[in-house]
């Protein structure tokens, strides 16, 4: 088989994967907290036509290497953890992170996962959960005779209690950080869960040591530039198609060829 249709079938899986993390990107516009991903590639082995030979040039002692790549893989599929916009809603129990950190969601199974996603509820014991009805991890149980709801931007959740006119504090909210949030590893849901790749979680209050603050009323958009993955996309289509051209060719070249001894 002619190795050049190899290297062009390289190329062409490599752009459909590629397509395929730009579509989720694009899928994901409006997810709240949500972290854009990027694909990068390697190139393959090459094959040695023509090893550095030495010359007898009173200029030059040797000559390089003749060398042919034999196409393209995935290296890996990254995600970009940069701060999305704060988008204002106005709601008490939604809260967004500025800066490093995420918010720590116990799930059914007893483990820990962590998410961006701060669209918090109230459930019927008075805890404080995600839509799915995770505990945000460490437990704040709000009463149902408060008014005025307040969460600090350092995570304390204050209430008045009934008749009380003085704030009761309910609890203050944790968040952990991750020397290498990229290695966090989705479950789905907007949560995440540690890896060896991402380290242990280190956890702390928001605002503390350089961990980000908590900011209620608030809800983080998504990273994903529309305008650019547009552009890669885009990028990708056409470099699809130059690498069918040249399977196209290929077999044109091998078809001529072919009749040449006909």
């Amino acid at each position: 088989m002619d190795p050049a249709l190899n290297t062009a079938a390289t190329g062409m899986m490599a752009q459909q994967t590629r397509t395929d993390v730009i579509a989720n990107n694009l899928a994901n516009v409006n997810t709240t907290g949500f972290k854009r991903s990027r694909a990068h590639f390697e190139d393959l082995l090459y094959q040695m036509v023509q090893g550095s030979s030495a010359v007898n040039g009173g200029d030059a002692s040797s000559t390089q290497a003749i060398q042919v790549g034999r196409g393209t893989r995935l290296a890996g599929v990254e995600r970009l953890h940069s701060q999305g916009a704060l988008e204002q809603t106005s709601r008490p129990l939604d809260l967004a992170i500025q800066g490093e950190g995420f918010f720590q969601i116990q799930l059914p199974n007893g483990t820990t996962s962590y998410s961006r996603d701060g669209s918090f509820q109230i459930s019927d014991q008075g805890a404080l959960v995600t839509a799915e009805g995770y505990t945000v991890v460490p437990g704040v149980k709000i009463p149902q005779n408060i008014t005025n709801l307040t969460i600090g931007s350092n995570g304390i959740v204050t209430a008045t209690v009934g008749t009380d006119a003085k704030p009761t504090e309910l609890g203050r909210i944790e968040i952990a950080r991750f020397a290498n949030p990229a290695g966090l590893q989705s479950l789905g849901n907007n949560l995440y869960q540690a890896s060896a790749s991402s380290g242990d979680p280190t956890t702390g209050f928001p605002g503390d040591e350089g961990a980000g603050q908590v900011t209620q009323g608030y809800l983080e958009s998504s990273n994903v530039e529309v305008v650019q993955e547009m552009v890669d996309m885009i990028a990708a289509q056409r470099a699809y198609e130059l690498n069918s051209k040249a399977i196209s060719n290929s077999e044109q070249m091998a078809a001529t060829a072919n009749n040449l001894i006909r």
